[in-house]
């Protein structure tokens, strides 16, 4: 029994011992060492290294920046292939000449056209042929025989193929009108219009000018700047103010019917996302055809009436003054009091017309 107790007191007193032990403190706990952990994985029983494929870095790896559309940069370097004129229907012949409606490719679009063609037979090298741009029309409204009838008239009996094209998503071309300022798809389908003109059978490749009115004269510069073997340019009433002068001058309240976007679209979705011309200069230079005309192909003509209240004469003025910087052949004609559409001055402004393309397009000597 003694020898029972006995244990039995030396058992509790080892367990008294024990629990008079102090508990680590938070900072204690905190300064015990510790070993980071990384996660590896586990070998196989026979390691053998994987295959991987040889990286060779370039000097220094830099980001290729992404050109905006708009930028001429970008414009030049896509292709306008064209493709055959496509005669779709024949139309009532006119005075001297045959009409057709006619269609093309342009971004994989089926994009219509009028044509028409001189009666007789072509000069030895060709027909010289006229590309002939459009302003704005409610892409809904348009029609391929309607509008313009008497300007495309009258260069046709001067012995020109003509060849207008109705812009991707007017009257049945198929694709979406976007605008011509905020998108780059007009010039593109002018300049694929172009290169299936110069195909044509009959038409001389090599004497090929452009005609356009108000919005059509922004798609006349841009297309020349970018496509230099266009031979000459006649522009109306053209929207042909760099982007910083568009936005200086031409206020949404004087355009009324120009832009197939809500009004200011392009000017404030543009600007919000780069800022004004004078906060960023070099990205609204960049879109700017009238940066680039000391690279132009050929010469301009500029007609602009001085009450015209849908494009302000201001424009046409300071592309006068720029391309006589840049040492280009232009000559610029003012008409007193007439209208957009130069209502009052119709046949002086088309003789005018005819007789540049005659010198400049068909060539001094025909």
């Amino acid at each position: 029994m003694n020898r029972f107790f006995f244990f039995s007191l030396c058992l509790f007193c080892l367990f008294c011992a024990a629990c008079s032990q102090p508990t680590p403190s938070p900072t204690q706990i905190s300064q015990l060492p510790t070993r980071a952990f990384t996660a590896t994985r586990a070998p196989s029983a026979t390691p053998s290294p994987l295959p991987t494929a040889t990286v060779t870095p370039s000097a220094t790896p830099t980001a290729t920046p992404t050109l905006h559309p708009l930028t001429l940069a970008s414009m030049r370097q896509r292709t306008f292939p064209g493709s055959e004129l496509a005669i779709e229907e024949t139309l009532k012949a006119g005075a001297n000449y045959q009409r057709y409606r006619v269609s093309y490719l342009s971004d994989g679009l089926k994009i219509y056209a009028l044509l028409t063609v001189p009666n007789g037979v072509p000069p030895e090298t060709g027909w010289p042929g006229i590309v002939f741009n459009h302003g704005y029309i409610p892409p809904t409204q348009y029609r391929t025989t309607e509008r313009y009838i008497a300007y495309v008239d009258w260069i046709a009996r001067s012995g020109y193929v003509v060849l207008r094209p109705d812009y991707r998503g007017h009257d049945q071309s198929e694709g979406v009108a976007r605008g011509a300022y905020s998108s780059p798809d007009y010039v593109i389908d002018v300049l694929n219009a172009t290169t299936s003109l110069k195909n044509y059978p009959g038409v001389d490749r090599q004497r090929i000018g452009l005609w356009g009115h108000s919005m059509g004269g922004y798609i006349t510069l841009r297309a020349m700047v970018i496509d230099p073997e266009i031979k000459a340019g006649v522009i109306w009433a053209g929207v042909v103010g760099s982007y910083a002068d568009m936005l200086a001058h031409w206020r949404r309240n004087t355009a009324p019917s120009v832009t197939a976007t809500p009004r200011g679209g392009w000017r404030g979705s543009l600007v919000a996302e780069y800022g004004s011309p004078e906060e960023n200069p070099e990205f609204w230079a960049s879109i700017s055809a009238n940066t680039y005309l000391s690279e132009l192909g050929g010469p301009l003509q500029l007609h602009h009436g001085t009450k015209d209240a849908d494009v302000p004469l201001i424009l046409s003025e300071l592309l006068n003054e720029q391309m006589m910087a840049a040492g280009q052949t232009v000559e610029f004609y003012t008409y007193e009091g007439d209208n957009h559409n130069l209502s009052n001055s119709f046949s002086l402004a088309m003789r005018r017309t005819i007789k540049f393309f005659d010198a400049y397009v068909k060539g001094e000597d025909e």
